[in-house]
């Protein structure tokens, strides 16, 4: 593990590697939910970098900067324990310029005012422009495929995944859950400000919060002050606590909320005797999500849309939204292999599913295409033969994936690919990991190929191919394929679809329906 405290010495390292890159900005005092992040990085990518930067730009006049823990040589033990590859720990100076905090204006970024008037930052003016400030120029030098952030510090989230789209900066950020202690309090570096009558109390705050949220899945409480009133019921009860602000928000856009719909974040901020800690919790009111990754060849397009027919779910046929686009682009005379021309095409094309109702066999969803109905024109020759090409191209993989975690915002669906758990929803009620032994996938192989009237490989050859497939997904930069940490991985060996179907409608009677009855 390196560690590096100059702008010089981290672009010379940068450029020695190879490989997919994700980056775990901290102020450093790590703990364990610093190091969920990491974990998280270390397993999506070839090389992790964190850097370790008590940023002077996000801290008030009356904050404390100067008081801030600052534990680098036990920070980088944890990190070198972790894997992680390089620790970049530069001073302000070095980050910003051997001006800084002289005469000389640093260029500060700047959120949108809707995103940073609300929450924390209405009593902390200025500092998401530092915080916007310094990811900016982290992601500029670092440029990871991948940038992790918790979700415990919401507000941040937002602003920067709306800093990201906006100013196109590099990789995708992904947000990881909030790690507690075993009594709930979200862990943070300010935690050790801490006294003990004092640490007694701040769990109230995580209290207030899942009792607000067991109302809202018991008994249906969706206002906003209903469900703000039982957190301010909590806090007022501790005498060292001072509530600052409980709000309802949309925790995409922070917009207030008076009512939730489909989703809510309930954020709380308070004092708890001199130190200042938040929290929040997300409130979904919508319908379940499926989530099925694995390898190819283990059965889970078959399986997703059975199973999404079982249940009255929508199956989220993201092979499907691929040939819609690919029909789209073929539309409109541009050549497929042309990426910068097909990129051109992506803000112009809304891709909708809608279920077919069906007793009988499974039916694929009606498909349309800026309003026009092409559930049939995407299974025409011309279309198969140029969706891989497209289906390669990084612009549209990430256009679509949008678009599919849109249909999270309702829910209601079932979706099988590689990284539908991990990465397009990662929030989903169920996950499972489906997966068979290469050699039975081989020999699935072998059936397809002769009910299909073709010439059949070797079992052994199969096998090979298959397992350098299976490299081949694990590996890729783009949507690779990885088992989510919950989801359920569940072996097909020894089962027919019907065995599969029934062991899953199970999963989703006991995680999904009787965990929302309790």
């Amino acid at each position: 593990m390196r560690l590096l405290k100059t702008v010089e010495g981290l672009r010379c390292w940068l450029n020695r590697q190879s490989g997919s890159v994700g980056l775990v900005p901290t102020m450093g005092a790590l703990h364990q939910g610093h190091l969920s992040l990491i974990n998280r990085a270390r397993r999506d990518n070839d090389l992790v970098v964190v850097s370790i930067f008590v940023n002077p730009l996000q801290f008030g006049p009356n904050e404390d900067l100067a008081a801030y823990p600052r534990t680098l040589e036990i920070d980088a033990q944890l990190c070198a324990t972790a894997g992680v590859d390089c620790i970049f720990a530069p001073k302000a100076e070095a980050l910003y310029g051997s001006q800084f905090g002289k005469a000389t204006a640093l260029c500060n970024v700047e959120p949108p005012a809707a995103l940073t008037h609300q929450l924390c930052g209405k009593f902390r003016p200025g500092h998401f422009n530092g915080v916007a400030t310094v990811v900016t120029k982290l992601l500029s030098l670092v440029r990871p495929q991948r940038s992790y952030f918790g979700q415990k510090d919401a507000q941040q989230l937002a602003i920067i995944r709306r800093l990201v789209k906006d100013l196109s900066l590099p990789g995708d950020v992904i947000g990881c859950p909030i790690v507690r202690e075993i009594d709930g309090l979200a862990l943070s570096s300010r935690n050790k400000y801490l006294t003990g009558q004092e640490r007694q109390q701040a769990v109230i705050l995580y209290r207030g919060l899942r009792s607000a949220e067991q109302k809202f899945k018991e008994m249906g409480m969706r206002s906003q002050h209903s469900l703000t009133s039982i957190v301010l019921q909590y806090l007022e009860a501790a005498p060292a606590i001072t509530p600052q602000y409980v709000e309802l928000v949309d925790p995409y856009s922070l917009a207030p909320l008076d009512e939730i719909e489909t989703v809510g974040m309930l954020a709380v901020a308070a004092f708890v005797g001199t130190t200042r800690l938040i929290d929040n919790v997300v409130l979904r009111a919508r319908q379940p999500i499926i989530a099925i990754d694995g390898p190819a060849g283990a059965g889970k397009s078959t399986v997703a849309r059975q199973l999404a027919q079982q249940l009255g779910l929508l199956y989220l046929d993201t092979g499907a939204m691929y040939r819609a686009f690919t029909w789209y682009v073929l539309s409109q005379d541009c050549d497929p292999a042309d990426e910068v021309a097909v990129a051109e095409l992506l803000s112009k094309c809304t891709i909708k599913l809608t279920a077919t109702p069906s007793e009988q066999t499974p039916q694929p969803p009606e498909v349309w295409v800026n309003e026009t109905a092409v559930t049939q024109a995407i299974r025409t020759p011309e279309v198969t033969a140029n969706v891989s090409t497209i289906a390669a191209q990084g612009a549209v993989r990430q256009a679509l994936v949008k678009q599919q975690m849109q249909y999270g915002l309702a829910g209601g669906v079932v979706a099988d690919g590689r990284d539908i758990g991990t990465h397009v929803f990662p929030n989903a009620e169920l996950k499972i990991f489906l997966t068979a032994s290469v050699e039975e996938r081989a020999r699935r192989r072998q059936r397809d190929l002769a009910h299909q009237g073709q010439a059949i490989p070797e079992l052994a050859d199969l096998a090979q191919a298959i397992s350098e497939r299976d490299h081949k997904d694990s590996t890729r930069e783009i949507s690779p394929l990885r088992q989510a940490e919950d989801a359920i991985e569940v072996i097909t060996d020894q089962l027919t679809i019907e065995g599969v179907l029934d062991k899953l409608s199970a999963l989703y009677q006991e995680k999904v329906v009787t965990a929302a009855e309790d």
